[in-house]
Parts: structure tokens; C-alpha cells; sequence
């Protein structure tokens, strides 16, 4: 299966990409069948120039080119290329996702708050919290005054 794909060149922090036709299987910088134009995004404004009549004559003969192939053609000018692009969908954060469902859930109807009985209402710490809370402070105390 034939695949249109750009091929990196170029120097460190400086890429150049070939477009290129080559076999699927075939390695990222290995043999190409085809040498169909070249990209440079590292220039200002970005160049990319293709020989739009090969490419027509190799996708109308079976050929796929790249969701980023088809793209940056498509943005150029060539036509009918988006069966071949992907849609990308920004992924949620786990943490949104958990709380989203929360926030958006409607909220059951209150009860009215005449009918509560007084207990329900009035929320206390139990008894065995604040004791705890009271023999810690203590301690405090006595390191004060023993170290006085």
C-alpha cells in the first residue's frame, strides 16, 4: 500500500520535510518511490510547494496520504481530501471528567425545612472529636510552662 508522507530532513532545531511516496511498510527515512516536493515550517512565512498533478495521479491510484500530509495539502488547495483527515478531540483530565458529572447533576429537590426536626438540621461535632481536640491543647500548655 502506497502512502504520501513527509520525510524529515535537515539539521538539528532546523527541520525540512521531503514529500515523498513510498511503501507503508517502508522506514520513515528509508527508500521512496517518489520525491513529490518539500516543507520547511521553520521559516517565516512556512513554504510548502508540491506537484499537485503527481499527487492527484498517485491518490487516484490507491495511494493515503498522512493525516498531516492531507492537512497542509488541503490547506493548499487540493481538494477531497477530507476523508483522510482525522478530527482530534482534546482529551478531559480524569479529575474533570469525575467532577463534571457531579457539578452538572441536578440537585434533588429539598424537603422543606419546617418539617426537618431540630436534629437534622444542626450539624455538631460528636463528643469524642472535641474531647480529643482539648487534652492536645493542654499538652501545649504544660510544654509552655514547663519550659518557662
Amino acid at each position: 500500500m502506497l502512502r504520501i508522507r513527509l520525510q524529515r530532513t535537515g539539521n538539528k532545531n532546523n527541520p525540512t520535510f521531503r514529500l515523498v511516496v513510498t511503501e507503508k511498510s517502508n522506514a520513515a527515512k528509508g527508500k521512496a518511490l517518489e520525491f513529490l516536493g518539500h516543507y520547511l515550517p521553520t521559516r517565516d512565512p512556512s513554504v510548502f510547494e508540491f506537484d499537485q498533478k503527481r499527487i492527484e495521479y498517485y491518490i487516484g491510484n490507491g495511494a493515503t496520504p498522512t493525516d498531516t500530509v492531507a492537512r497542509l495539502l488541503a490547506r493548499n488547495g487540493v481538494k477531497g481530501l477530507e476523508k483522510y483527515t482525522e478530527k482530534y478531540f482534546k482529551k478531559k483530565k480524569k479529575k474533570e471528567v469525575e467532577e463534571k458529572p457531579q457539578a452538572e447533576a441536578p440537585a434533588p429537590a429539598p424537603a422543606k425545612e419546617e418539617e426537618k426536626p431540630a436534629e437534622e438540621v444542626k450539624e455538631e461535632k460528636p463528643a469524642e472529636e472535641v474531647k480529643e481536640e482539648k487534652p492536645a491543647e493542654e499538652k501545649e500548655d504544660d510544654k509552655k510552662e514547663g519550659d518557662s
